[in-house]
């Protein structure tokens, strides 16, 4: 049955520069973005500095210097705020193997992952949010594991962001389980956080998103010299690299290239960050990564989870990988007092925003799908009440006309069906469940309708 438009939560298109557009706030979200610390990220950074290098083969049984020093006082700042969680915050190691002849890291070593879980407070909830930051460093030769790698932007800036996520929202009940993950291995191949993915599979964890937050400091670029701390990119893939053929057969049907789980969670952060945090604007980046780099993301959408990196606009060559020294009157180095603190704050936010918003909100729709039978310039739109946690206020219908990238209308329906007076050959569709406060899922992207929904 056809259900009546409730309002238009947006009036935005982004053809016309003047419109307006209506932001509605949680307060308790607004109050965690708010209470984000600079002073404590930068010290934060600073410590991390303080460890020398933080190499995958520098020495782990060192108290002051190395990558074992590092990963204890990690740990240590997180059990920081079990107390204030009331017992829902869990912190320890995930230790795993790791090298050997013909690998980057030549011997057998173990390494450790540093793992925050704030554990959901609706125990029908299942669903698990991922934040990311590596905890390695290195200077310009791969397996120098004795010179000074500062790695204050990379990815200090990304660990000191974790660190003050977890104070404040340990604070905070949400529905979904959020973990906090600092890792290891990055620098020489991934390993940590390919340990951490093949996990997740394994045991069958229902992670709705992962973000990993690395280099989110830096603000001025090397050669083109410019300096903005007022954006941000998001990457995200868009064909999946985990794609099955029954995924490619409804991607190639749906005309669904630029509509993956990935892009639309790089869309939600986009629209939740830019809800809360002021003065940033987040740019959406429509590839996995940088040409030849790569990063802690990427092990997740291996294994087909919706998984997006957070990054500087502007990167600064003469920082990354170098030991700190002067050449031709320009100091090198990945230095802390390079780190642009007010920048790494903003970056934080998004992350906040985006990962309260989602584990506050309801399950995604299911049995998403767009009648596509007989001829007409309507677009019907089916689908089902999530079966797994709170029941839904009602649901988004996100539009956008097909050569767009971002949504351009939100509409509010209650039901599980909808007719729009919109062509489904010029517009693509989404549909997003959400509560009674505004609390958005991530948006759902229709297939083929080939059957009605149950009655809800």
């Amino acid at each position: 049955m056809r259900k009546t438009l409730l309002f238009f939560c947006l009036t935005l298109f982004a053809g016309s520069s003047f419109a307006q557009t209506i932001i509605h706030r949680d307060p308790d979200i607004k109050r965690m973005v708010d209470d984000i610390s600079r002073d404590r990220i930068e010290q934060h950074v600073q410590k991390l500095v303080s460890f020398h290098t933080r190499h995958n083969l520098s020495e782990q049984n060192n108290p002051d210097q190395g990558i074992g020093a590092a990963w204890n006082w990690i740990r240590s700042e997180m059990e920081k705020s079990i107390p204030l969680s009331e017992g829902r915050l869990s912190v320890g190691f995930d230790e795993y193997t790791v090298g050997g002849p013909g690998q980057r890291i030549p011997t057998e070593i173990k390494l450790k992952n540093v793992i925050a879980t704030l554990k959901g407070t609706d125990s029908s909830d299942d669903r698990m949010i991922v934040i990311i930051a590596h905890l390695d460093s290195r200077a310009a030769l791969d397996n120098d594991n004795t010179s000074f790698a500062p790695g204050a932007n990379d990815d200090g800036s990304g660990v000191a962001a974790i660190l003050e996520l977890i104070r404040i929202m340990s604070l905070k009940e949400f529905s979904a389980t959020i973990v906090y993950m600092a890792v290891s291995g990055e620098e020489q191949g991934l390993y940590g956080s390919k340990h951490m993915a093949a996990k997740a599979k394994k045991e069958g964890w229902n992670i709705v998103a992962v973000i990993n937050n690395d280099m989110i400091g830096n603000s001025g670029s090397s050669e083109t010299l410019l300096n903005d701390n007022m954006r941000v990119r998001i990457f995200s893939e868009g064909v999946p690299i985990y794609e099955t053929e029954q995924m490619a057969a409804l991607r190639k049907y749906t005309s669904g290239e630029n509509d993956s789980k990935t892009r639309q969670l790089a869309r939600y952060i986009k629209e939740t960050g830019e809800r809360y945090v002021d003065q940033l604007d987040v740019t959406l980046i429509f590839r996995n990564d940088r040409f030849g780099r790569g990063g802690d993301h990427t092990p997740f959408c291996q294994e087909g989870f919706a998984a997006v990196r957070i990054c500087e606009f502007n990167e600064n060559y003469n920082r990354t990988h170098k030991v700190p020294v002067v050449e031709n009157g320009i100091q090198m180095g990945d230095l802390p007092e390079f780190v642009d603190y007010e920048y790494v704050r903003k970056n934080a936010g998004i992350n906040l925003a985006a990962v309260a918003n989602l584990a506050l909100s309801p399950y995604e729709p299911g049995n998403c799908g767009i009648v596509v039978r007989g001829l007409t310039n309507e677009t019907t739109l089916i689908w089902e009440t999530p079966d797994k946690g709170t029941k839904p206020a009602g649901y988004y219908i996100l539009i956008r006309e097909t050569y767009q990238p971002l949504w351009q209308k939100k509409v509010f329906v209650l039901g599980n069906e909808v007719t729009l007076p919109y062509s489904k050959d010029n517009f693509f569709f989404g549909i997003q469940s959400v509560d009674s406060k505004g609390h958005e899922s991530v948006a759902v992207f229709p297939g083929q309708a080939r059957r009605q929904t149950r009655n809800n």
